[in-house]
């Protein structure tokens, strides 16, 4: 009897031991929004099919995400002379007594001129002309109207070069950084890529940014290649820096992989972010108990259910359940957040009653 008791009590003993030293890949569930677990200034929302679309409408946190503001529309066919451009105009005249002509000469270089702060260029005989803001068509009709006075069979040829503000800075992240002057007012943005060498084969999950006007856009490389109405047409003066997104989530707990991953794409799901960690782990995750931990700034707070009614939230899923996977497929993980995969509380349960099963098996064969 004293022998079987011991033995009880051994068993026992391993039990408790190896319950408490089951490896585990993360909280379960009832940790993260059990009762008393959640802080008061925590929001905890369940994510469904029916309040995706209200929940897509709150603030956006960890990046610009607004590079599509821009016009993919046509521009006229030629671009608009801007200061700083350099303006050759060519005279030609049939007349013998022409002011501007020799005798024997029928045509007449003058020397480039460069437009004005006040957009003008000077003109012998006719002073300074406004040209800012119209095509060369245009200017070369202008310029040609005013010199009619005093040269009435003339007529004008003009050739604009590119200054500055009808120019490009591509500043980095191409095979040829460099000031690419706009040959015309239809040049988009691949197009300059293009000119420029392309993007370094080195950067991995290139982010095209635009900055123009004192603002900052950007997009990934690969949402701009796929989607024609991005490829937007650039204006005078814009600087294009090419560079790794840096965006990025953290996936811990019970998936495959627990990591930090980068953006390769403009919008990733919280079904392609599961997915992109692998999945879960079948031998322990929960799969009613995914949680995506994101952080809003104090001003995205609402009390009208335009945002977040806190600045900490707890978005929740039910992979088990079709409301919750429709929800999951159209919700956007965004840079910075925390895709958690809760343990699955039942499983570890299961492995305890498998090792107490082994445990008695094993004492069976010495008795």
């Amino acid at each position: 009897m004293w022998y079987m008791v011991q033995k009880a009590a051994l068993l026992l003993a391993l039990v408790s031991v190896s319950a408490c030293s089951l490896p585990r890949g993360g909280p379960i569930a009832s940790e993260i929004v059990g009762e008393n677990t959640v802080p008061e200034d925590i929001q905890v929302t369940e994510v469904t099919r029916q309040n995706i679309a209200q929940i897509a409408t709150w603030p956006k946190t960890g990046w610009h995400g607004h590079y599509h503001w821009f016009s993919r529309a046509q521009g006229p066919s030629s671009r608009v002379i801007q200061t700083g451009d350099l303006v050759t105009l060519t005279v030609w005249d049939n007349q013998e007594n022409s002011l501007l002509l020799g005798p024997a000469d029928r045509s007449v270089p003058l020397r480039p001129v460069e437009v004005t702060e006040a957009g003008t260029v000077f003109v012998p005989y006719v002073n300074d002309i406004m040209v800012k803001g119209l095509t060369p068509y245009q200017a070369r009709e202008k310029i040609q109207q005013q010199m009619t006075p005093i040269a009435p069979s003339a007529q004008v040829q003009i050739d604009v070069v590119s200054g500055p503000a009808n120019s490009v800075n591509v500043v980095t992240g191409v095979a040829t950084p460099k000031q690419l002057p706009l040959t015309d007012r239809n040049v988009s943005i691949l197009s300059v890529l293009a000119q420029t060498g392309g993007v370094n084969e080195a950067i991995q999950n290139p982010l095209v940014r635009l900055q123009r006007q004192g603002k900052s856009y950007e997009i990934p490389l690969d949402s701009l290649l796929k989607d024609p109405a991005k490829n937007v047409i650039v204006r005078g003066g814009d600087n294009i820096i090419v560079e790794e997104d840096e965006r990025y989530f953290i996936g811990v707990g019970s998936t495959q992989k627990e990591e930090l991953v980068y953006f390769h794409q403009e919008n990733i799901s919280a079904v392609e972010a599961v997915s992109l960690l692998g999945g879960l782990n079948d031998a322990r995750a929960n799969p009613q108990g995914v949680f995506i931990l994101r952080q809003y700034a104090q001003d995205h707070v609402r009390v009208d259910g335009t945002g977040p009614n806190s600045s900490h939230v707890i978005f929740q899923f039910d992979l088990t359940k079709a409301d919750h996977l429709f929800g999951a497929k159209k919700f956007q993980v965004f840079p910075g957040d925390i895709v958690v995969a809760s343990e699955s509380a039942v499983k570890p349960a299961q492995a305890v009653i498998a090792l107490v099963g082994s445990l008695f098996a094993i004492t069976n064969v010495f008795n």
